[in-house]
């Protein structure tokens, strides 16, 4: 008599459903150590696929914990046995096995590729976009010089990085998504309002819009350190922040056009320094000009309209009508009034 095992199928991580238990390929991708009220240590663990983050708690009267201590390393890949469950802290995973993948699992479907969301779009088709638009409506010629000299000093980066951490964009090309999408916004309302208020005092600048949008977050590109696997903070990040490091980045290059005049570059300063709008939200100052109120708008708007995309776009429960707080908004999202039926 032949007894057959059964080996378990992959499932992806975005793809299981609450109470369903599996075998996954993921990527360690955070481990925070940390303390109980009583100073008992535990683990903080996030893995992630290309779609999901889920956490694993591992507490040190386990038996995983001397594993994840000691041998855990993030960056590395894992094939995990799993029960997956959802709670107001989000997706979470209680671990049954883990090892490492190896080349073997290849077989399985294991694709490191499968794990670094990207853009949808093409990366320098956008990138071209973004250029075009520069030459196009900036009409200052020193202001053009300084915007262009920036986006090509660093165009490597810009092409490839994610706009942000987690929150927003926050995937391969996704900084370049973000700011040509808020670029695109902010050429319309430049253009609708300067068209709105011919007799505004003083006019309307559209080249400062266009310029202010563009170089919004550049600021990032020293704030992060960008990596396939995710976006973490640098020390410069960290201890200084985006707005900051964006307005030293544009004064120091503004050296370099010695024809820019000098309140176009305190406008534009204002512009990256106000464009989060509160204190709260990092800008020392809210925008007290038309075009860093049109900035702030377009990216304000850009950022959090993504936010509702990624709730909405994870993986439905059945007859669930909201999707759960973990998402930048930090809210429950109406899906519609759906049935068990509607997804079967």
């Amino acid at each position: 008599m032949t007894i057959m095992t059964l080996i378990p199928s992959i499932v992806r991580l975005c793809e299981f459903v609450a109470g369903e238990q599996g075998d996954c390929f993921a990527l360690l991708a955070t481990k925070e150590a940390s303390k109980t009220r009583d100073g008992k240590p535990y683990y903080r663990v996030g893995f992630r696929d290309a779609k999901r983050v889920a956490t694993a708690m591992i507490w040190n009267d386990t038996g995983w914990f001397p594993d994840c201590e000691s041998k855990w390393t993030v960056g590395e890949f894992y094939k995990i046995r799993c029960s997956y469950t959802e709670n107001n802290y989000g997706p979470q995973i209680e671990i049954d096995r883990i090892r490492i993948v190896d080349e073997a699992d290849r077989q399985q479907g294991f694709n490191p590729d499968d794990f670094f969301d990207r853009t949808r779009f093409d990366i320098e088709a956008m990138f071209a976009e973004l250029v075009d638009i520069a030459e196009q409506q900036i009409s200052e010629v020193p202001l053009r010089a300084l915007v262009l000299g920036l986006v090509n000093d660093h165009a490597d980066l810009i092409k490839r990085m994610s706009a942000a951490s987690r929150n927003h964009h926050s995937f391969i090309g996704g900084y370049l998504e973000h700011v040509l999408s808020v670029t695109r916004t902010a050429v319309y309302f430049a253009n609708k309002y300067a068209d709105y208020y011919p007799d505004l005092t003083p006019p309307l600048s559209i080249s400062l819009v266009v310029a202010g949008a563009i170089l919004h977050d550049i600021g990032k590109t020293l704030e992060l350190d960008h990596q396939p696997s995710g976006a973490d903070y640098t020390a410069a990040g960290r201890l200084i922040g985006h707005i900051l490091l964006g307005r030293d980045m544009v004064r120091d290059k503004s050296r370099e056009v010695p024809d820019l005049n000098p309140e176009t570059l305190l406008r534009l300063e204002h512009i990256i320094v106000a464009h989060q709008n509160l204190p709260e939200w990092g800008s020392p100052v809210a925008p007290h000009t038309p075009e860093a109120f049109l900035v702030h708008m377009a990216d304000d708007t850009d950022a959090k309209f993504a936010m509702f995309a990624k709730a909405l776009a994870a993986p439905i429960q059945s007859g669930d009508q909201f999707t759960s707080r973990d998402n930048g908004l930090k809210r429950r999202l109406f899906r519609g009034l759906f049935t068990v039926r509607d997804h079967e």
